[in-house]
């Protein structure tokens, strides 16, 4: 099979996929019980049939759901998400607003992960049931066992309220808050404009939930590549090598390394996808203003517009990462367009 023919078939799959999101997502937030008008409107305005009226009639809550969800297909196929109940803006307008800072901090979180679980799995293999793989693994375990939530908490009690060398919550100190961004991310603006103390603020701020958001990711990726590692190691070719005189290091770095990564790769292009998808819990203890941010307050108020707009946003970053990690493995490895 041609590598066009498997993109193709990978891109067809993928459409399918986003298809069923749209359906089932829909289906879901129109059946979670509780009623918008309350959440929205409150019990006063809620006595005024007028206000119902007007309401049901500007949002469609008035209509049948399958003619609320045909509506909704035929205007996100023009590039309409629909008007937040909440915000009363464009669904479009507020993903644009709070999806950097959401991203810079997925960025970082993966930067890490991958960087560290890297390191850690390629020191664990090398130096196998010895102290240093035994405190690594341990390191790993918490990694993926501890709760994200918990972490979040143990990281504000002990760095922000315990020793105050990190700012509790939000995306910039009282200094900047009335900063406007040039491009919405905050870090390009500060790199940009050679505007230091603003790069350090937001780094200060962005630390802890991206250390969070990256820690059992980290976990998992130290026990896939150290996985990896050993099995290639405990090939011929290694002990080949090693019988030619080479040392420890070069048998790692320019053998065992290379083939080694190959089964993490998978790991490595997906752990992006999954950080956005997570970071509902984080953003909402640290109250930073992004995507999972405002995931949740519109879950909290039934705002059905920005939740489909949230959940479609996510899966088609998924969907890519995943379009992505299939090519290059398909480059890695041929048999896998088979």
């Amino acid at each position: 099979m041609s590598m066009l023919n498997y993109i193709g078939r990978r891109l067809l799959l993928m459409a399918i996929v986003l298809a069923g999101v749209v359906v089932i997502t829909f289906t879901i937030s129109h059946m979670v019980p509780g009623d918008p008008l309350v959440a929205n409107l409150g019990q006063s305005a809620m006595s005024n049939p007028e206000i119902v009226a007007a309401y049901e009639e500007k949002w469609g809550l008035n209509k049948p759901l399958p003619e609320q969800f045909v509506l909704y297909v035929k205007n996100m196929f023009k590039g309409d998400l629909g008007t937040s109940i909440r915000t009363k803006r464009p669904v479009l307008y507020d993903l644009s607003v709070y999806f950097p800072a959401t991203i810079e901090m997925a960025t970082l979180a993966t930067i890490m992960s991958v960087v560290f679980g890297l390191l850690f799995g390629v020191i664990s293999a090398a130096r196998r049931n010895k102290t240093a793989d035994q405190v690594l693994r341990a390191v790993s375990l918490v990694g993926i066992s501890i709760p994200a939530f918990w972490l979040a908490l143990l990281m504000l009690y002990f760095f922000y309220f315990r020793l105050n060398i990190a700012p509790g919550s939000g995306r910039l100190g009282l200094a900047f808050l009335s900063y406007k961004s040039e491009t919405g991310f905050l870090i390009i603006d500060a790199i940009k404009n050679g505007n230091m103390p603003l790069l350090k603020d937001v780094f200060s701020h962005i630390a802890m939930p991206s250390i969070v958001l990256a820690a059992s990711t980290m976990g998992l990726m130290t026990r896939t590549v150290r996985s990896s590692m050993l099995d290639v190691m405990s090939q011929d070719y290694l002990r080949t090598a090693r019988a030619k005189g080479l040392t420890e290091r070069q048998v790692i770095t320019d053998h065992a390394l290379k083939n080694g990564l190959i089964p993490s790769v998978t790991m490595f292009g997906l752990s992006y996808g999954s950080l956005l998808g997570g970071t509902v819990l984080v953003e909402t203890i640290f109250d930073y203003p992004g995507l999972g941010w405002y995931a949740y307050q519109s879950a909290t108020t039934l705002d059905y517009p920005a939740i489909m707009g949230v959940t479609l946003v996510i899966a088609i970053i998924n969907c890519v990462m995943s379009l992505v990690v299939d090519i290059i493995y398909a480059f890695i490895d041929p048999r896998v367009r088979y």
